[in-house]
């Protein structure tokens, strides 16, 4: 985490009752059908799921008014956005919507949007009711969408306008971050959900829309989210629609993912069944169940870690399967790709039945 340069203290006015703008909490007509990732977004700090250090760094940092400009980075769905603006409910309470400028710099990325619209509201003079004026909040979402040139007339502008005005930095990929940037940053990373956090939520979630969920659905939910709570949410809602009876099978049959039980069934045809078979019986399951194939080489690269084998079979084995997927994501033909599958993990049989004589 690189150190902050001190801030000019913040002047707060005192909240009053909140009305919120943007990602503000529902109206009550909406709730029932508005998507369960917006209605179940956190609205202050104490709800957010997980990173409970660097909110509450965050936290410490606001109630002392010395807010320094914020970069926060790290994979989707791990609560950036959320801790973001719900640091700005907390700063501003019923000013919230005249003193914070939200960008999506994914469809705003250019130098135009820096020089017009985050200039101007820099420079407004801000409303307060206060001895002296709050300072104002910059939020740019995905800025690693940002052009070069955009980024580079950011800088001069945080320069510029830091006696009046924050900027929050949100993006998945630092390193498109140019470095000047950076440095005028206190940078915050985002992991990926622990398994724990995701189930936690997803209970909350559940109990209050009064679901029915097995134990097998929940561990499924934790499993293909991957850390990212927003995909858990909306798998969660997507199978609530399909199916009553939220199960581990309704789950998978929801998303198109391979079960794991239909991955070991595959995993053994690989490493027993001749050529021919194992094509015959893994392409008539991709077309009974629908599955992708590049689903089923990702699940199956997990499995081989749990197979006991030596390692020089064990790398081979994987820097082909990464080959296989690097071709499949340039749209190579299905049949072809499933063929070198086979043909890899016949390799690694000989070079096994080699080994054990």
């Amino acid at each position: 985490m690189a150190a902050a340069t001190a801030a000019t203290p913040m002047d707060i006015d005192a909240a009053a009752p909140p009305v919120f703008k943007g990602k503000a909490p529902l109206p009550a007509s909406a709730v029932k059908s508005s998507p369960w990732v917006e209605k179940y977004r956190p609205q202050s700090l104490a709800d957010v799921a997980a990173h409970r250090d660097i909110v509450d760094t965050i936290d410490r940092l606001t109630d002392e008014n010395r807010l320094p400009h914020l970069l926060l980075y790290g994979p989707p769905g791990t609560g950036k956005t959320s801790t973001i603006l719900a640091v700005a409910r907390k700063i501003y309470g019923a000013q919230y919507g005249n003193m914070i400028l939200e960008l999506n710099a994914s469809d705003e990325r250019g130098i135009g949007v820096v020089r017009q619209q985050i200039q101007d509201f820099a420079s407004a003079h801000s409303l307060s009711f206060g001895a002296k004026p709050a300072v104002k909040l910059v939020l740019l979402d995905e800025a690693d969408a940002m052009t070069k040139d955009a980024q580079f007339a950011l800088r001069r502008v945080i320069e510029k306008y830091t006696r009046s005005t924050r900027f929050a930095l949100i993006c998945n990929h630092v390193n498109k971050i140019i470095p000047a940037l950076q440095s005028r940053c206190t940078r915050f990373r985002f992991a990926p959900l622990d398994g724990t956090h995701v189930t936690e939520r997803l209970q909350h979630v559940i109990k209050s829309e009064g679901l029915a969920v097995d134990e097998g659905g929940l561990t499924a939910l934790v499993r293909l989210s991957s850390g990212d709570m927003r995909k858990a949410l909306n798998i969660l809602q997507s199978t609530h629609m399909a199916s009553q009876q939220i199960t581990e099978e309704a789950v998978y049959l929801c998303t198109g993912n391979p079960m794991p039980k239909d991955i070991e069934q595959i995993a053994f045809w690989l490493l027993n069944e001749p050529f021919s078979t194992s094509y015959k019986y893994i392409s008539d399951m991709k077309m009974r169940k629908g599955l992708a194939l590049i689903d089923i080489i990702r699940e199956v690269t997990m499995f081989v870690f749990k197979i006991k084998m030596p390692s020089d079979v064990r790398v081979k084995l994987i820097n082909d399967l990464a080959d296989i997927e690097y071709r499949l994501t340039f749209a190579c033909n299905d049949k072809l790709q499933l063929g070198a599958l086979i043909s890899t993990f016949t390799t690694a049989r000989m070079a096994l039945v080699a080994s054990a004589n």
